[in-house]
């Protein structure tokens, strides 16, 4: 299955339908009088959220679509049919931005949410409206207003409660098939992961959060290298970061140097992103002997100056992984407990995803003029829909 994360749409909504003119005659009733009806409501533009999809591929072929119009009135009061209002499905976690004025209309997060992004027109009123004590034969009627059109861009960013960020070969999709019952594509050579792989860790009964394993990012993944810019975006929808450093990489790198390197790529991609609550995770600790462990782990905790948790697990054979996702789980619970008592904490929660997704988004359009600059320069077209991937989600 094709993984499109941004499509352009436009929406038309329908017209209403124009008042009639008419006035009743009939043989044999000695007075007759205005009898014209209604026309009906256009149709409206609405976006709905629906679990079952992952991806925004129907809308990368079929660009245009529009409502119903309604339909004009008719003699004897009749009243013109509305237009049925034309509902659109889209992944859970799909941004909606009107591309003339930059505005964000709306985000749906939950399954069934919908949104309203085009109204369909008023309808026009019949002359019977118009008949008052002065004015017995009124010819007057309205027309149906136009329904609104707008030009749509849909964003959209992986729905995860921890999202797993590190380099190419680090152990990311090997954590997360330890912990869940997803089974990304794992090898020893870089970039294995292509797609945003989504697991369920159930911790207990009825206890359990989804982890999203996001391809690996490698230095100058906010200037387009790799495939970091392409991904680095999912990460705003995460409530926390697990940082994962491969502690024995096999070209005999520092870890320390690898896991700064990663650090600046999210500062210079979303300043807010990089202060986002992120946990610390040392993997491969079976590869290595104590003495080599603790002095790789202090040099690292130093280089980073790092004041929040560090957890040593080995993914390839669980060590330490069920401590780490129990934790996670006491935190996430703790956090939403928290956030519904003080609509304060939720609210600067909501505020935050918002500054980390505009500054992503500025990110993604600068690099983008760039490119467009680039490929104009030496005579190419540039295609911003070259954004296409496989993804897979396993619950």
């Amino acid at each position: 299955m094709k993984f499109v994360d941004e499509a352009s749409i436009k929406v038309f909504a329908g017209k209403g339908g124009n008042g009639c003119l008419s006035f009743r005659r009939e043989k044999y009733v000695a007075k007759g009088g205005p009898d014209g009806g209604d026309g009906g409501d256009g149709g409206s533009v609405i976006l709905e959220a629906d679990g079952a999809l992952n991806t925004l591929v129907d809308f990368r072929y079929q660009r245009s679509f529009r409502a119903e119009s309604g339909e004009a009135g008719r003699g004897r009061n009749c009243t013109g049919k509305s237009g049925e209002d034309l509902v659109l499905k889209v992944p859970v976690g799909t941004t909606v931005l009107d591309e003339d004025t930059g505005e964000t209309l709306g985000d749906l997060q939950e399954v069934g949410q919908q949104l309203v992004v085009a109204r369909g027109g008023f309808h026009g009123l019949g002359n019977t409206r118009f008949k008052s004590s002065t004015n017995r034969a009124p010819r007057r009627t309205t027309p149906g207003t136009e329904g609104e059109v707008r030009d749509l861009k849909l964003e959209l960013k992986v729905l995860a409660d921890v999202g797993l960020l590190g380099l190419p070969n680090a152990g990311k999709s090997t954590f997360i098939r330890a912990v869940s019952s997803a089974r990304p594509k794992v090898a020893d050579y870089p970039f294995t992961t292509l797609v945003p792989n989504l697991g369920v860790v159930k911790v207990e009964s009825h206890r359990s959060f989804v982890v999203a394993d996001i391809p690996g990012l490698i230095e100058g993944a906010s200037e387009g290298a790799g495939l970091g810019i392409r991904f680095l975006k999912h990460l705003t929808r995460n409530r926390i970061l697990l940082h994962i450093v491969d502690m024995a990489p096999p070209d005999g790198s520092d870890p320390a140097d690898a896991a700064l390197a990663l650090v600046r790529e999210l500062e210079h991609f979303s300043p807010t992103l990089a202060e986002r609550d992120r946990w610390l995770v040392l993997n491969k600790i079976d590869l290595l002997d104590e003495p080599t462990l603790a002095a790789r782990r202090e040099a690292l905790l130093a280089a980073l100056d790092w004041r929040g948790p560090v957890y040593l697990v080995s993914a390839i054979s669980g060590e330490g992984t069920a401590t780490l996702c129990a934790d996670l789980m006491t935190w996430l619970e703790q956090r939403r407990a928290d956030e519904a008592a003080d609509p304060d904490l939720a609210e600067a929660e909501q505020q935050m995803q918002r500054r980390m997704q505009e500054e992503a988004r500025a990110r993604i359009a600068a690099l983008r003029a760039r490119r467009r600059s680039e490929k104009e320069d030496d005579g190419d077209d540039f295609d911003d829909d070259d954004y296409d991937v496989d993804v897979e989600y396993v619950p």
